[in-house]
């Protein structure tokens, strides 16, 4: 057997699963399982992320390493930690990342094919040869009004981050989340408080709402914008330094409210 069909054997037994029990949390057939656990079948990279995750363990550690020889710290890894050694990515003929644009109409097939690199081999792909090339970066269209003075149809261009404690107060993100779908917005970080982020819109007709941390897939902080709409010269939408301030004071009092609940 390959070292990763030893690994999830190793595991399912060690956290006390029967073979049906840990199909049913991963959501695939018993007989899968058989076969991956035998050799006989290699998961798809879909299916490591899920199994991962029900171990506490990373994708990473899962296909590189004897786990049977790890200490529990070794094994064990943040849940904030996401690893860009599971992210879906395309190279071109030198094997350069290509930067993947996810449109409108692409995006609730997103949610679903975010690991699938067959499903991100689908995708446009373009370059800008302005950005660093150490990092990787994706693209999404924006709909909607929340994020004037960026119109709706712009493309935003991310930057992937691998941990989403990283988050930097005040800068804007695009998430892609498991109950907001793909939202573009102003993020603060609170989750060594309560394990939650707080989004707020440029547009202040919309109300800064909060987020589970555990709700994340993916973290991309924006880097650059394509749009071929120019804003309003004569709008004024724009956050101010103050206006920011407020909120930040507001989320802070209800960080307060949330904690005294919870006593």
């Amino acid at each position: 057997m390959s070292l990763v069909s030893d690994n999830i054997k190793y595991l399912r037994k060690k956290i006390g699963l029967t073979q049906e029990q840990f199909a049913e949390r991963i959501g695939i057939k018993r007989s899968l399982v058989g076969a991956y656990e035998e050799g006989r079948a290699d998961p798809r990279i879909s299916n490591l992320i899920n199994m991962a995750d029900v171990f506490g363990t990373s994708v990473d550690i899962l296909i590189n390493k004897d786990v049977s020889r790890l200490n529990e710290s070794e094994l064990v890894v943040s849940k904030y930690k996401r690893g860009k050694e599971v992210l879906a990515i395309t190279v071109d003929e030198n094997q350069r990342e290509n930067i993947e644009l996810v449109p409108q109409k692409a995006a609730a097939g997103y949610l679903n094919g975010y690991a699938d690199r067959e499903f991100i081999q689908e995708l446009p792909k373009f370059k800008l040869p302005m950005l660093p090339s150490n990092a990787t970066y994706r693209a999404f269209e924006i709909t909607g009004d929340s994020m004037l003075p960026i119109l709706p149809g712009t493309i935003i261009i991310g930057e992937y981050i691998d941990d989403i404690r990283d988050i930097k107060n005040g800068k804007t993100y695009v998430l892609v989340t498991k109950s907001e779908g793909i939202v573009y917005k102003r993020v603060f970080n609170y989750i060594n408080d309560n394990g939650k982020l707080f989004l707020v819109s440029d547009n202040r007709n919309y109300a800064p709402y909060q987020l589970d941390a555990d709700d994340i897939l993916e973290v991309w902080v924006s880097k650059a914008y394509i749009s071929v709409q120019f804003p309003d010269a004569n709008a004024n939408n724009e956050v101010s330094t103050e206006q920011l301030a407020s909120i930040v004071l507001d989320l802070q009092k209800e960080i307060v409210r949330l904690k005294e609940q919870t006593k």
